[in-house]
């Protein structure tokens, strides 16, 4: 499903499904259950937040926030899902680690995942397809991973990384490394820190993920041709750490820099540029002028 022309708007997609799985009135696993558990407790956190408000938790917040942010949007999607660049293993996998803090899943769950979108986007097969709406692209598709297993089939796209020990490692221990994490968040400042650190940073953290998965497949605007729904959402950017500019991103998967204008605000690729420039980020790659003039749209 493609729309070709230049759209500011909100797109509203015509293909449905014949048969839409039902959501509630369904089996749940065990992982469904606990990837609910975990939404619903963060969202609750949140909730809290105002009532244990402290400035000194607020800007513990903000740091951890980035930090764990960066490491899905650094680590997880561009070095390891795309390979946008290449990293020394004593700096890759630092960044891996934060990124679970995000409470997204583990690396190879997580990559999987965005490879099949890649490959299926806007199909039956998308893990979390827009044709299927806003609600299940935006965050229901996470509680149902028997729906995501009959769409796209076994993690068989992610051996690169299976084959690596430590990511075995961090799928493995998963829940103890969150555990940990939340413990130790209130051990150094009660409720006021997890609250916020772990509510109010961890909301922030999801909805800008989602958003990219449901927002910028409907809203927004298309300036290359990519046979999809992708879209660039600008005022996004700064909260997704510059992974709205989607459209973008989906015309030249592999660049490790989505913000492609110089106004386009892409707080990874500056970190991404600054590794470069300390020679640590090697194989960075970038759409060249000839790859842009072929999938541009005329003006």
């Amino acid at each position: 499903m493609s729309n070709t022309t230049k759209d500011d708007g909100c797109s509203q997609n015509k293909s449905v499904r014949k048969e839409k799985r039902a959501f509630f009135i369904r089996k749940w696993t065990q992982f469904d259950v606990g990837r609910a558990s975990t939404v619903g407790i963060v969202h609750l956190l949140c909730l809290l937040a105002p009532f244990n408000y402290k400035w000194e938790a607020l800007r513990f917040s903000i740091v951890l926030t980035l930090v764990t942010n960066l490491g899905i949007t650094f680590s997880y999607h561009r070095n390891l899902s795309h390979r946008s660049f290449k990293l020394p293993k004593w700096l890759e996998y630092p960044f891996a680690y934060f990124a679970l803090f995000a409470l997204q899943g583990d690396p190879l769950d997580w990559v999987s995942i965005h490879r099949f979108h890649h490959q299926f986007t806007d199909s039956d097969r998308d893990p979390h397809s827009p044709i299927e709406g806003f609600w299940f692209s935006h965050v229901l598709w996470i509680f149902d991973t028997d729906y995501i297993r009959e769409k796209c089939g076994r993690r068989n796209n992610v051996m690169d990384l299976k084959q690596q020990w430590f990511y075995r490692f961090l799928k493995k221990t998963l829940v103890l490394h969150i555990f940990l994490y939340w413990t130790l968040i209130y051990l150094w400042g009660g409720l006021p820190y997890l609250t916020w650190t772990v509510g109010s940073g961890g909301v922030f953290a999801y909805h800008g993920t989602w958003l990219v998965n449901s927002a910028c497949h409907m809203c927004g605007s298309q300036v290359w041709h990519t046979n999809d729904t992708s879209r660039n959402v600008w005022w996004l950017a700064v909260l997704t750490m510059g992974e709205s500019w989607h459209n973008n991103h989906h015309a030249f998967e592999a660049s490790a820099r989505h913000g492609l204008e110089w106004y386009q605000v892409d707080l990874t690729w500056y970190l991404i540029w600054f590794f470069q420039a300390l020679g640590l980020a090697t194989d960075v790659k970038l759409p060249t002028d000839a790859q842009k003039r072929k999938m541009a749209i005329p003006r």
